[in-house]
């Protein structure tokens, strides 16, 4: 009896993807800016890459999934969205992003509020997105809240890592929720700064008047240490080069530029200050006057000025369509064939939707290619993943496989053939 016991106690110890699985004969993508490797094969044991390429050993006993004439990539990271905390817009009970009513700013957790039902979840899983940044709206600070790193798997715990990341708003934006002008936001980033490097210090009164409440310094305090990263929406190219002269001045800032629509106008000055940006890909026209010089060559430029780039999706439906960076990277590849423009070739393209985005928030050794030791996120396609004829046949999660249905695919089956006899009313006039 004690030994069935101990042998059931360890059954439920066990997570469900401690096995050895092999993905074999696929076209194997890393996902680190390397080129595809034919007839490759992925060991995954106990939910971890072990190894990913050509020559590697299959040990006896292992699961085989065969991949023969299909592709097989990391889990596509999203770089900024607001997934899981929005389910319609014009239903202001299902969004979560913005809490202009609230007192507080910076202290704001979305973790919380995360919904791993939510419709878009299992929508842009079944398009091969295994990872989300997930950031609060601003309110009336320039200060949004802290942001999380969420999977897309088919169970109840998909945050993997609550208050990853804060996020603010510089330019019209920040401009906007200081008073009406970009100089005020900044002052306003400078006091909190400051506030926040007072908690740290524990000192109780520096002489000057405080402006956040006391849990939103607490939330600052990370930031000015530079153990969390800051993101920051910026789009034009002096706003750009003022954050970069900001973080001179607080020299802790882990700073991440989201948006940067101009930033290749000054990637040389990104470059050297080491600073990672999540773009916007699809921004190749003006749709502000903060975005005037608006580019789709605007990721290959800074790539290749030597910038940390990578495909967010801000101001560009966040909430639900995260599937589309796949589309977006594809055009940057077929960028390279616009004489005049500057795209991307094809591994560093996807690099742009998995190692890229990962390694912006700081989890480069956990998610985002298919390297020794990480969470084994991995998709196999039927077909070349930054081509838009080409769908998913296997997404895992941790090594877990995930669920592929959605409403979607059970709206188009139901309504593909009409049934015998009475119709269902959306057939209806």
């Amino acid at each position: 009896m004690k030994r069935l016991l101990l042998c059931a106690a360890a059954l439920i110890a066990s997570p469900l993807s401690a096995e050895t699985i092999a993905i074999t004969g696929g076209r194997i993508a890393i996902g680190d800016g390397s080129q595809p490797i034919d007839n490759g094969t992925v060991l995954i044991r106990d939910g971890r890459i072990v190894a990913a390429g050509s020559g590697v050993a299959v040990p006896a006993g292992a699961r085989r999934i065969d991949a023969a004439g299909k592709w097989v990539s990391p889990g596509l990271v999203a770089g900024f969205t607001r997934i899981g905390i929005v389910e319609v817009d014009g239903v202001s009970q299902t969004d979560d992003s913005e809490a202009d009513g609230s007192p507080f700013s910076a202290a704001i957790d979305v973790a919380p509020a995360v919904n791993p039902k939510a419709g878009p979840i299992a929508v842009n899983r079944a398009e091969g997105v295994t990872r989300a940044v997930v950031a609060p709206a601003p309110g009336k600070s320039i200060f949004a809240g802290q942001g999380a790193i969420i999977d897309l798997g088919a169970d109840a715990d998909a945050v993997m890592r609550p208050r990853a990341f804060q996020f603010m708003e510089f330019g019209e934006a920040g401009a906007l929720s200081s008073g009406g002008s970009r100089a005020a936001a900044h002052v306003a980033f400078r006091n909190a700064l400051m506030e926040a490097q007072a908690m740290a210090r524990g000192a109780s009164d520096d002489g000057f008047e405080r402006q956040l409440t006391r849990l939103d310094a607490q939330a600052l305090v990370p930031i000015v240490n530079g153990t969390v990263p800051l993101l920051i929406h910026v789009e034009r190219a002096s706003d750009i080069l003022r954050t970069l002269e900001l973080a001179r001045e607080f020299p802790k800032l882990k700073l991440v530029l989201v948006g940067a629509s101009e930033g290749w106008t000054v990637a040389p000055q990104i470059a050297a200050a080491k600073v990672p940006v999540i773009a916007s890909a699809l921004a190749d026209l003006p749709a502000s006057f903060e975005s005037l010089a608006a580019t789709q060559s605007n990721i290959g430029r800074l790539k290749a000025a030597g910038v940390n780039v990578s495909i967010g999706m801000i101001n560009d439906d966040e909430a639900r369509q995260a599937r589309l960076i796949k589309q977006y990277a594809g055009n940057l590849v077929g960028l390279t064939r616009v004489p005049g423009a500057s795209g991307l070739d094809w591994g560093a393209a996807l690099a742009t939707i998995t190692s890229k985005p990962a390694e912006a928030v700081g989890l480069g050794s956990e998610i985002g290619s298919l390297k020794p030791g990480l969470r084994a996120d991995i998709v196999v396609w039927d077909g070349d993943p930054l081509e838009l004829s080409s769908a998913p046949t296997l997404v895992m999660i941790d090594g877990v496989e995930q669920p592929l249905e959605n409403r979607q695919t059970k709206l188009r089956d139901r309504f593909r053939q009409a049934p015998e006899g009475a119709l269902p009313k959306a057939y209806e006039w």
